[in-house]
């Protein structure tokens, strides 16, 4: 039993003295370095992550936190083993050449998913939009529901969720609505012809007074005679409401609709409807 102990002894000193001591050194250097590269890291993240909560940050900046706290690390740790083995007399050229073939291999293989995180990059640079704003993409309108690494995901009027590629976005038409002071209203009014001068002016002062007692309204409404249509003479009403939701809008142009309805009967001033005259040559 003594004898094992001491051969195992004899074994443990002879590993110890074909060891370097600077190869040792080196290691543990390395791994402080490594340590405290980390602990900047985490105070960094941190301070990212405080910051986003705090100012208007995007969940698309949010999402990138953790991707970019892993991405330094890892490029902490790949430098710091990489000085290590070199400067120990290792050739790290098969290593990097490993790594470039491997990237490259990934790049073919995911060139789609590289893509759209780029598209994501892009739209945080330009911060056009955040969870809850009412957008239009293309021919996409709605609310943004969900944004991710990917895609940006879009909550429509019928009530269906549309995921759209960053890729796609970053190089599309993007309007927010959200971001929108005031919403026009833009309506037509056509009323007969056989209109008289008294009304047609009545009719454009009822549109303004109306426009001008809502509140919801900026002042200065624009009425005007725009044109003469085959069977009607149109005014078109230029109007601002106070709110940049469409919900808002559509209530507020409806009840103005509505009231200039009420108003226009009561007054006897006829809509026109779609109608030809027929004229009968007597013989």
């Amino acid at each position: 039993m003594i004898t094992e102990i001491l051969n195992y002894a004899d074994k443990i000193e002879a590993a110890l003295r074909t060891l370097k001591f600077g190869f040792i050194i080196s290691l543990v250097i390395n791994l402080i370095i490594g340590v405290i590269l980390f602990k900047i890291t985490d105070v960094f993240i941190r301070k990212l992550r405080e910051y986003s909560q705090k100012s208007d940050a995007t969940s698309i900046s949010i999402h990138l936190i953790p991707i970019l706290d892993k991405t330094i690390k890892f490029l902490i740790l790949f430098f710091i083993v990489a000085s290590f083995l070199q400067s120990n007399g290792y050739s790290i050229t098969s290593l990097i050449a490993g790594f470039g073939i491997t990237g490259l291999a990934v790049g073919f293989a995911a060139q789609q998913t590289i893509a759209d995180f780029f598209g994501t990059l892009a739209i945080i640079a330009d911060k056009i939009y955040k969870l809850g704003d009412y957008v239009k993409i293309g021919d996409i309108e709605g609310t943004v529901e969900d944004i991710n690494l990917l895609s940006t995901k879009i909550r429509t009027l019928d009530d269906f969720v549309v995921s759209i590629p960053n890729n796609n976005i970053s190089g599309t038409v993007i309007t927010n609505i959200s971001k929108a002071h005031k919403r026009r209203i833009n309506e037509v009014f056509g009323i007969t012809y056989d209109t008289s001068n008294e009304k047609l002016h009545r009719a454009m002062e009822i549109i303004k007074e109306i426009c001008d007692k809502d509140t919801r309204l900026y002042k200065n409404p624009v009425t005007v005679i725009e044109t003469l249509a085959e069977s009607s003479i149109n005014i078109r009403l230029y109007a601002y409401v106070k709110t940049n939701t469409y919900n808002e809008l559509i209530k507020t142009r409806s009840d103005i609709i509505m009231e200039i309805v009420k108003q226009f009967r009561a007054e006897d001033i006829n809509f026109a409807f779609p109608s030809q005259s027929v004229y009968i040559e007597k013989k």
